[in-house]
């Protein structure tokens, strides 16, 4: 599973089985110390209600205490795709966004025209160590296949920046997504991989600002989306730093098969007040 790096890195423990539920109601009960008592029958969206949000509260601490030696998860997999319609809402007519560096855009990946650019950054020491796609073409080829070829849950694009392509992204549906086994996935969470591909363009706070700019684009252009996620290996902490810039914030640490990530979260709720912090 590839990252969601700021050169940047990108995979979902289920939450523990509550024992809650419509059926788990107690019956009546008698006996020399009790009174008989009504079976209350709440409604069933009351009772749905309460699971999902025990579920949440469960997942929540299962995704930090996995973090610790000897702790034990019950994986399950990623929902399967709900038949019919784009995943991720035509990500390839979401447009351009205006920044502080320039209009902005997202291209889905044409391997006949864009492989040989993706192979040159995927074969940088700083990005490989993280993507571990180094190598021969075939490999990258193969990484961007596998997606276009997918049902849609992940799509690979350049970003594009006034004309110039310039960085790599992965917008993939995190609840469908390996990475839903290792937190508490709500319903069209959105997940971004990023690698910024020029030296020149790293260690200047671009990455900081796309990352802004494209999480503002999902909101946009996905609203049913609530939540943008990001979970960038741990040891790289320009890339933490870049999402912390743009208004992400630290969940939780959590394993993953291939490393141990931090989870970065940015929620629409609070879009808001980071614009109005952003425009002081």
């Amino acid at each position: 599973m590839p990252p969601a790096d700021a050169s940047t890195d990108t995979g979902t423990a289920s939450a523990p089985d509550t024992g809650t539920g419509a059926g788990s109601s107690r019956g009546p009960q008698s006996g020399p110390d009790c009174e008989d008592t009504l079976d209350l029958k709440l409604p069933e969206e009351f009772m749905a209600f309460c699971a999902g949000e025990e579920v949440d509260r469960r997942g929540a601490a299962s995704a930090t205490t996995a973090t610790h030696p000897g702790a034990t998860a019950s994986p399950a997999a990623p929902p399967a795709a709900p038949p019919g319609g784009d995943l991720l809402d035509h990500v390839a007519d979401w447009g351009s966004i205006t920044t502080s560096v320039g209009d902005f855009q997202l291209v889905p990946v044409n391997p006949r025209r864009d492989l040989p650019l993706v192979v040159r950054w995927m074969n940088d020491p700083a990005v490989a160590v993280f993507w571990d796609l180094a190598g021969h073409e075939s490999v990258t080829e193969r990484h961007l296949r596998a997606q276009l070829l997918g049902d849609g849950r992940s799509v690979p694009c350049l970003g594009v920046l006034d004309g110039t392509p310039m960085s790599y992204w992965e917008i993939y549906r995190a609840d469908l997504d390996p990475l839903a086994r290792h937190y508490p996935a709500r319903p069209h969470d959105t997940g971004i991989h990023l690698l910024i591909g020029g030296v020149a363009d790293r260690g200047r706070g671009l990455g900081s600002t796309l990352l802004r700019a494209v999480a503002d684009l999902v909101f946009d252009r996905r609203p049913s989306c609530a939540r943008v996620v990001a979970e960038p290996d741990l040891r790289n902490t320009p890339s933490i730093a870049a999402f912390l810039s743009a208004g992400f914030r630290f969940s939780a640490e959590v394993d993953l098969p291939d490393k141990r990530a931090a989870l970065m979260v940015r929620d629409r709720s609070l879009r808001h007040l980071l614009q109005f912090h952003h425009s002081l």
